[in-house]
């Protein structure tokens, strides 16, 4: 785990609205994900900066037992406006720890948040969200980066 500081950024793309109460996000996301690959979104996007795609945690209700938007999306411009079906959210920047994850996402991702769930960590639940590099690798023994927003 590292310490970082990240600027706010703007992104396009969708979302659903999900909380980690009775298996609901464990069926929401995978469906986001699923969405987002099979009806090209990450092509659809306007204006990308860049190649990486982000998956957000925001709108928290609260802590992370409580409902919260999980988003999928790429970077853009502030000027960038969000095509029909789409979304664009700010991501505020801040204090962030950054946890690399790397083997097979399907189990890595959850078993890294579960453990970060575990801590004492001062959180801020204004966003929390995960960046894939490149979504075209090999889930099998992929990598990326989770970052937690800390006061």
């Amino acid at each position: 785990m590292e310490h970082a500081k990240v600027e706010s950024f703007n992104l396009i793309g969708i979302e659903v609205r999900t909380s980690n109460q009775n298996g609901k996000a464990a069926k929401d996301i995978p469906g986001l994900w699923q969405e987002f690959m099979s009806k090209g979104v990450f092509q659809n996007i306007p204006d990308k900066l860049n190649s990486k795609v982000y998956c957000v945690y925001m709108e928290y209700e609260g802590d992370h037992n409580m409902p919260y938007t999980a988003f999928i999306g790429c970077e853009v411009g502030n000027a960038t406006p969000a095509p029909e079906g789409m979304s664009k959210k700010s991501i505020p920047g801040g204090n962030f720890n950054q946890y690399p994850v790397q083997g097979k996402l399907s189990e890595v991702i959850i078993g890294e948040w579960m453990k970060i769930w575990q801590t004492d960590l001062d959180r801020n639940y204004k966003a929390d969200f995960e960046v894939y590099e490149d979504i075209s690798q090999d889930p099998e023994n992929g990598k990326l980066n989770i970052f937690v927003g800390v006061n």
